[in-house]
């Protein structure tokens, strides 16, 4: 398999996910006839395969072609990276009712401080400021910037009752351990049922 980057991949007849040999790009790959010795063993062509970046080499000699068959698979559009923060951050922002509960509102995203913006600022059924930073993956370093910002935005006398919330869909246990012992509640997000694809209210587990 010759890849459209320039990685050529040896597989097994028996069709293995790994490839037995292989020369990752960047890599050039040069087609040459075989000698008189080659030819007379039966090669009919010869693939070396070059690093760009090292000596190492590979050297392919083809007996017979069964099938030459080049997939246009169009352009790559690149990795997108699904679930990031953003979009934790702005789907938690659309359905604030729905996750937090009725009486919730939201105030705004990126809520500004002196050290930075908090992921959102909403207000509970009491109609008390809530802040919330928004993760992935929540560790102590988390807790850590959201208690900054708490500490900031509890000097407005605007934001009296202030408290926060640590919001991820995965959170360690060091981490809720320290949320909870500044006062700060944790949160786990559900991303796929955020986004409708998947009904956790009909899960057996």
């Amino acid at each position: 398999m010759v890849k459209g980057d320039g990685a050529v991949l040896v597989h097994s007849d028996g069709g293995s996910y790994k490839p037995l040999n292989w020369m990752s790009a960047p890599c050039t790959l040069t087609v040459s006839a075989p000698v008189e010795e080659e030819a007379a063993e039966g090669i009919i062509e010869i693939w070396t395969v070059k690093a760009a970046k090292t000596n190492d080499c590979l050297v392919i000699r083809l007996s017979e072609v069964y099938l030459d068959h080049n997939e246009e698979l169009g352009i790559d559009p690149g990795l997108i990276k699904d679930g990031v923060e953003a979009h934790l951050q702005e789907l938690l922002a659309e359905q604030v009712t729905q996750i937090l509960g009725e009486g919730w509102t939201l105030i705004r995203r990126e809520y500004p401080t002196a050290i930075g913006p908090v992921d959102l600022l909403v207000r509970d059924a009491q109609g008390l400021p809530v802040a919330i930073e928004v993760k992935r993956r929540g560790g102590i370093d988390g807790v850590e910037q959201l208690t900054r910002y708490l500490e900031l935005m509890s000097r407005d006398p605007l934001l009296e009752g202030l408290r926060g919330i640590f919001a991820a869909q995965e959170i360690s246990k060091q981490a809720r351990t320290l949320a909870t012992d500044r006062g700060i509640e944790s949160l786990i997000l559900d991303y796929d049922a955020m986004r409708g694809m998947d009904d956790a209210d009909s899960r057996l587990f």
